[in-house]
């Protein structure tokens, strides 16, 4: 690649991260993505890492999305990785948690379990399935938020979805499981929209299951030059799907033996 071109995938990085950041907070949606589509995750890696540095808010903690297994051998990766903003970080209450649906954008709730991370050795690079499950302080139950300004963001391949915070509009984070690694196996997940069972599954829906998903994202993080740190929270997949949603729908998602996280969606206000 020339100087020149190098110059010009900077600029268009750069371009789309500032579009995408300013369509999250004026909440205005995209029909097509804002410039050219990255076709590898170093591009997308880039643009979600101009956006962060753009966006007015503290990283809390990190979605793990599925690469589809189309995709793994192009993109050389199974899974990917987008942050949450602590604006963005909700906790269940007697009342449905109302849920930001940006207007001719993307949303989705996603029945999650949600690592919280001990303390890390910022210098590691590599990480087994057993020191990653190790540094796990706690796990959660809990509902993502997939939302993203772009309605089609799902449809153009995962590099694109990585580019834009990981699809992520934000976490509900559910109570803790009590001993939750004798447990963890034997708790079953329903997602229930409008009513509607959509969705049901356990932990090992997820391919490889949610303790890799934390081992990715160790080793992601670090590579990138952002270790995580004690007490960031890790959204580890969706156990029962992805499903769609609009403003006005509620959903409920049920974790057997341990809990309900109740949500209802809403119109987001810029």
């Amino acid at each position: 690649m020339s100087a020149a071109d190098a110059h010009s995938l900077t600029d268009g990085v750069s371009d789309i991260a500032a579009r995408f950041v300013e369509a999250r907070l004026s909440k205005t949606g995209m029909a097509e993505y804002p410039g050219q589509i990255p076709l590898d995750m170093a591009t997308a890696y880039a643009t979600q890492e101009v956006a962060i540095s753009l966006f007015p808010d503290e990283i809390v903690g990190w979605k793990v999305g599925m690469v589809p297994p189309a995709q793994q051998p192009t993109l050389g990766i199974h899974r990917l990785a987008g942050p949450i903003f602590r604006r963005n970080l909700w906790t269940p209450s007697a009342e449905p948690t109302p849920l930001p649906e940006i207007e001719g954008g993307f949303a989705a709730v996603e029945a999650e379990f949600v690592a919280r991370m001990g303390p890390v050795d910022p210098e590691k690079l590599d990480w087994t399935l057993e020191e990653a499950t190790a540094a796990i302080a706690g796990l959660h139950i809990g509902i993502e938020l997939a939302g993203s300004p772009l309605t089609t963001i799902n449809d153009l391949g995962s590099a694109v979805v990585a580019s834009d915070f990981g699809n992520n509009g934000g976490l509900i984070l559910g109570e803790e499981i009590e001993d939750w690694a004798a447990r963890l196996d034997g708790i079953e997940v329903e997602t229930r929209v409008d009513g509607q069972v959509i969705g049901t599954g356990t932990a090992n829906s997820i391919p490889r299951g949610i303790l890799e998903s934390v081992r990715f994202l160790l080793e992601n993080l670090a590579r990138r030059g952002r270790p995580a740190t004690e007490g960031t929270l890790v959204s580890t997949g969706a156990v029962t799907g992805v499903h769609r949603v609009h403003a006005g729908s509620s959903s409920v998602c049920a974790f057997s033996g341990v809990g309900e996280i109740h949500c209802s969606v809403v119109r987001a206000e810029a």
